[in-house]
């Protein structure tokens, strides 16, 4: 009853976090789902539907080539179907092409060369991509950033730092030989780093000196569910130290692409400690954690804090979607390059089991995705009782 009850005390901050939700998500998803559509038609390609959503049609239209525009009732994704496509994934209907009009061949989705067909399809990660390199560019361009000197103010006890020799007053220039400029640059490389080794290059009194370091694991629970970092113990600059710094244009764009990378790095690194065991997979999230992420960054960073949540989810699809898994993105140009190096497609039989293996890989990974999110919610519920 208890845990009912506080799901009931919640309840109103749960559905403040859908409206959110939905933005960023509608806002990602529809420009994942235009890079199919614009190189689907600037290949000759037709198009029969555009929809964010999935299931029945709450509202649409219909264009002057054709296309049915519409929203649909499950607002979790989109889809962008071609001439001759059997549903939304561009699951290829062999049927319906052997009974098209040449016209309709030509235009149809599954006859064109593989160049063309594989263009499509990576034309939507690849649009997520550049809406977070756009969003992280603009964001830095229009506001700039505050940034703090790496320099050490003081090295907490029996720390990571205190071991590996740190003193008050050493200022990073390097770690692993990659230059560090702020406080914040240092603090997410080491994030990342927990148990590995690090050579951090400090400069000491006009003396550049090599400290070895391995950052401590530290785990804490938050609202979202468990959260592991690296720590050394350093304490930095003060706030009153921070200088806001304003880039131009081109640099601007730099920092944008060198942002979006380091998600990417971040997410690799995270699959590859998965893989061979040195993390754990509750730090997955599915729609309802990524909602009370929503909420929780509306209420806190409103309109800015979202529009950089819309960046971080639009890496996070692109990423996804590239993976070669049959029914995504990567699954299909998966399948292309078996086509281009064979010189002709799989066959019907073995991409129909593929597709198969693909839907239950992504419904697995929906539903483990969701029961991590429940726990996170009800230890969260548990916490807030206590």
């Amino acid at each position: 009853m208890e845990f009912l009850s506080g799901m009931g005390g919640n309840a109103a901050g749960f559905f403040g976090a859908v409206i959110p939700f939905l933005i960023v998500l509608t806002i990602v998803v529809f420009v994942h789902e235009m890079g199919h559509f614009l190189v689907g038609r600037w290949c000759g390609v037709g198009v029969t539907a555009f929809s964010i959503g999935f299931g029945p049609e709450v509202v649409g239209f219909t264009d002057r080539r054709g296309t049915r525009w519409k929203l649909s009732a499950i607002p979790l994704g989109g889809y962008v179907k071609f001439v001759g496509d059997a549903n939304g994934a561009s699951v290829p209907d062999p049927e319906a092409v052997a009974r098209m009009s040449p016209h309709e061949r030509a235009v149809s989705f599954p006859t064109q060369p593989v160049a063309k067909r594989a263009a499509i399809v990576a034309a939507g990660p690849i649009a997520n991509f550049i809406l977070a390199i756009a969003v992280f560019a603009g964001a830095i361009y229009f506001s700039g950033r505050y940034e703090t000197p790496a320099r050490v103010e003081a090295v907490q006890p029996n720390s990571a730092a205190a071991r590996a020799g740190f003193q008050p007053g050493d200022v990073i220039r390097t770690i692993n030989g990659e230059p560090v400029k702020t406080f914040n640059e240092m603090q997410r490389v080491v994030s990342a780093a927990a148990g590995s080794s690090l050579a951090v290059a400090v400069d000491r009194g006009g003396q550049v000196q090599t400290l070895t370091a391995v950052p401590d694991m530290i785990e804490e629970r938050t609202p979202f569910g468990r959260h592991r970092f690296g720590r050394l113990g350093i304490n930095g600059p003060k706030a009153d130290a921070a200088k806001l710094v304003h880039y131009g244009p081109f640099e601007s764009l730099k920092l944008g692409v060198h942002e979006t990378a380091f998600v990417v790095e971040r997410t690799f690194d995270y699959i590859g400690k998965l893989v061979t065991g040195r993390e754990s997979a509750d730090q997955l999230s599915g729609p309802i954690g990524i909602a009370r992420v929503s909420g929780e960054v509306a209420r806190v960073g409103g309109v800015g804090g979202l529009i950089g949540l819309v960046a971080l989810l639009s890496v996070s699809i692109g990423l996804l979607n590239l993976f070669p898994i049959p029914l995504l993105d990567g699954g299909h140009l998966m399948f292309y390059a078996f086509e281009a190096v064979r010189g002709r497609p799989l066959s019907e039989r073995a991409q129909e089991i593929g597709f198969r293996i693909g839907l239950a890989f992504v419904l697995m990974l929906m539903l483990f995705a969701a029961w991590n999110d429940i726990l996170n919610l009800g230890a969260s519920l548990s916490q807030r009782g206590t």
